[in-house]
């Protein structure tokens, strides 16, 4: 399936934003405009950034998937002074205070020691899928609570919500993938949708580089996995194989048949 143009949203101290409406349902339905927004970390607006977003396009809430420590050094961004909007810190990984349990994290050999800071950084997995996809799969198990609580924030009724980590490629692009499972958007749509993300990679590193936290992916971007739709559509496969599908897997951690409803009011254009 052909998905259309990205809707890119400019704005002067972030990168890779753009609003997720218009992709089309299974169902004949389209995401609506102006509820769902994703993009690379904010610790850099600027004041016309902040205009535009919450003045401009609604933005009423924040879901910020990065962990403790890159908020701490990173900083929250200016949206976290805003009054009228409302920041989520749900990190997709062991939140560390520098007391990350190494041992809890699957076994088998890493590249490098592990970094209290940047837990993702070398580490492998013992598993059948290629290294990203079980590193995606991998935020569904050790952190469904944070990503009951995006959904949930996605889903508050008024103004738009904007999901970010650090790059808005992965952690970003597999929360942003279950809201539009939910809704009913096909894996061809969400893994297209997803493959935008390649387009800005440069610019992406441009902007990692303003922090002194992303040193691999600043000094070696050629090792960047590619966020290709090939990608996300293993991770939406593996998780109806292995997981028995995302509200299956959603409903086993709490999720409710009212709140499936109450995302899809919020997500879905018209009477879809």
């Amino acid at each position: 399936m052909t998905v259309g143009a990205a809707n890119w949203i400019p704005l002067q101290g972030a990168v890779n934003a753009r609003d997720v409406g218009g992709l089309p349902t299974a169902e004949g339905g389209a995401i609506r405009a102006g509820v769902l927004i994703r993009s690379a970390s904010l610790g850099h607006l600027t004041d016309a950034d902040v205009s535009h977003l919450v003045g401009d396009l609604g933005v009423r809430r924040v879901v910020d998937l990065r962990t403790d420590v890159e908020v701490d050094r990173d900083g929250p961004g200016a949206l976290h002074a805003q009054p009228d909007v409302v920041v989520h810190h749900l990190s997709l990984y062991p939140d560390t205070t520098g007391s990350i349990d190494h041992a809890e994290l699957p076994a088998g050999p890493r590249a490098e020691p592990p970094n209290p800071a940047l837990p993702w950084q070398g580490e492998r997995f013992a598993t059948e899928h290629s290294p990203v996809v079980a590193a995606y799969l991998r935020y569904l198990e050790q952190r469904p609570d944070s990503i009951l609580a995006a959904l949930r924030a996605i889903a508050e009724p008024d103004g738009a919500t904007l999901v970010h980590c650090a790059a808005g490629k992965d952690r970003t692009g597999v929360v942003v993938a279950l809201a539009l499972t939910v809704a009913g958007v096909t894996r061809e749509v969400i893994a297209a949708d997803y493959a935008h993300t390649q387009s800005q990679i440069a610019a992406i590193v441009d902007h990692l580089a303003r922090s002194d936290l992303y040193g691999f992916e600043v000094g070696q971007p050629d090792k960047i996995p590619p966020a290709s739709a090939a990608v996300m559509m293993a991770v939406l496969e593996a998780i109806d194989t292995d997981l028995g599908g995302v509200l299956a897997w959603l409903a086993r951690h709490g999720w409710t048949d009212a709140e499936t409803q109450r995302l899809r009011a919020k997500l879905l254009d018209g009477d879809h």
